[in-house]
């Protein structure tokens, strides 16, 4: 099974899911449209694609979250389910009928359109992807602007993300600027130097003047340029910072958490942040974008550039090599993840409207 996600906008009817009338609106009941719109109802969302990997082929495909707007990376929950976010903060206007900016839960085993109700306490901004680490249930995610936060939400019950919780930020030093650009702060974010981290506190998370950011910056949070794809495994949360480094190239950050995480002891031992990556090669690394952790333990990488975009691989010791390159358009690559026996894997070509289904013989897997 897989999700995919539809970054979008409500003018886009010509390729949205309910026709360019909006002619196919009357197949879902109103209860299971998000924003049924000014104009037009929200034409993002996720589709769940059923997939036989014997057979290679799609059993089935059909509409799991409507009505929403921008639908972006996102992520996958440890008690089966998947977490689509919005990446606008669209206001309701002559457009919209609702706000937008938020993040939706989306249970693996829905067979129609899911209970679309906003998970407004994770708060209200250009949301990109979402990691939750399964040994504590504590939920990281990713904010897609050029002076973006790193956020931490604490819920009140792990696992049910809709009963509340707390959202902060992350501030590492004194105000860190980690984009590491030229003409910047001056204090540059060095590579493979781990950072104690502190977790902010935020209020009014709903944010209807999108100036949440705004307000982490100044309590200290710290800067990042264009949150993106992030990932959690070995006990280890990285995520890639698209237009990141002094080449604007892109940067990968590895978060290792404290041992206390998120409890009252987390000051004794607090987690550390280190940029693990940054690009001084475009060749090598541009505009990196979503990431999965590839089943023989490297990160493997979607590039989001303005060339043939490829899949690149980031080896433990943060050695880069490619894995695959799309040479027949130049679509962005997104949403790569692997089939849970790790022999399949899934990447979309995002302005072509593939989804593609990769086997062949990976590295570490039985025979």
């Amino acid at each position: 099974m897989q999700q995919r996600h539809h970054e979008l906008e409500p003018f886009d009817v010509k390729i949205g899911p309910f026709g360019p009338y909006q002619e196919r609106l009357r197949r879902i009941t109103s209860d299971r449209l998000y924003d049924a719109g000014g104009c037009a109802a929200g034409q993002g969302g996720t589709t769940t694609l059923i997939y036989d990997p014997h057979a290679k082929s799609v059993e089935r495909q059909f509409l799991s979250l409507a009505g929403t707007e921008r639908n972006c990376a996102g992520g996958s929950t440890p008690w089966g389910s998947w977490l689509s976010c919005e990446e606008t903060v669209s206001r309701a206007d002559f457009f919209h009928g609702r706000d937008h900016g938020w993040v939706f839960e989306v249970p693996a085993d829905a067979r129609a359109p899911a209970d679309p109700t906003p998970l407004t306490t994770m708060g209200r901004f250009r949301h990109e992807a979402v990691a939750i680490d399964p040994a504590t249930g504590v939920v990281y995610l990713t904010e897609d602007q050029d002076d973006s936060l790193i956020y931490r939400f604490l819920p009140v019950a792990p696992g049910r993300l809709a009963g509340g919780g707390r959202l902060q930020a992350l501030a590492a030093g004194q105000a860190a600027d980690t984009r590491n650009w030229p003409g910047g702060s001056g204090n540059d974010f060095p590579v493979n130097t781990p950072f104690d981290v502190r977790w902010l506190e935020l209020d009014e998370v709903e944010s209807p003047r999108d100036d949440l950011r705004m307000r982490g910056h100044a309590l200290g949070a710290a800067l990042f340029a264009r949150g993106e794809g992030m990932c959690f495994g070995n006990g280890e949360l990285y995520f890639c910072c698209t237009s990141g480094g002094a080449l604007g190239a892109g940067q990968i950050f590895r978060y290792r958490p404290s041992e206390f995480e998120g409890a009252s002891r987390e000051r004794e031992a607090p987690g550390q942040l280190e940029l693990f990556v940054e690009s001084t090669d475009r060749r090598a690394l541009d505009s990196c974008d979503n990431l999965t952790i590839a089943p023989w333990g490297d990160l493997m990488v979607c590039k989001d550039a303005d060339t043939h975009c490829s899949l690149v691989c980031v080896t433990p010791d943060g050695g880069l090599y490619h894995f695959a390159e799309n040479i027949y358009t130049a679509s962005e690559l997104a949403g790569v993840c692997f089939a849970p026996d790790g022999r399949t894997l899934f990447v979309n070509l995002q302005e072509s409207g593939f989804t593609l289904a990769i086997t062949g013989s990976f590295p570490g897997l039985q025979s």
